[in-house]
């Protein structure tokens, strides 16, 4: 990636075409919780907003795309994350392997729901 990245489009097109593919999915399913989230980039990687503050940021790597941060979970979503845990606020999904149905949806979900200081 040469120069500064403006828009979270830009950053995704900014890779090979699988990893575009796999960026819009996870951008896609944030947005079916956040519909109204805005977007922006933040330390060089693509944040999704509410109410102007960063909510949840993902990134593409190597091998794997990052999710952050991680949500305080009760102990069975928690055993539900830590196969994907990298580091205590990060969850990693490998290139090409999916991502379980409705696991960012329910990560972000949780990070609305503590930001607006409702329990999970």
């Amino acid at each position: 990636m040469a120069g500064q990245l403006r828009t979270v489009e830009e950053y995704i097109g900014s890779f090979p075409e699988d990893v575009q593919d796999a960026l819009r999915e996870v951008r896609r399913r944030i947005l079916s919780v956040v519909p109204g989230a805005g977007e922006k980039i933040s330390y060089q990687i693509p944040a999704m907003t509410l109410d102007g503050k960063s909510l949840v940021q993902f990134a593409a790597w190597k091998h794997h795309i990052s999710l952050y941060p991680v949500p305080d979970a009760d102990p069975a979503f928690a055993a539900e994350l830590a196969p994907y845990l990298a580091g205590r606020g990060t969850l990693r999904f490998g290139l090409g392997e999916p991502i379980p149905d409705g696991l960012i949806e329910r990560v972000v979900t949780l990070l609305a729901q503590q930001r607006h200081g409702r329990p999970g």
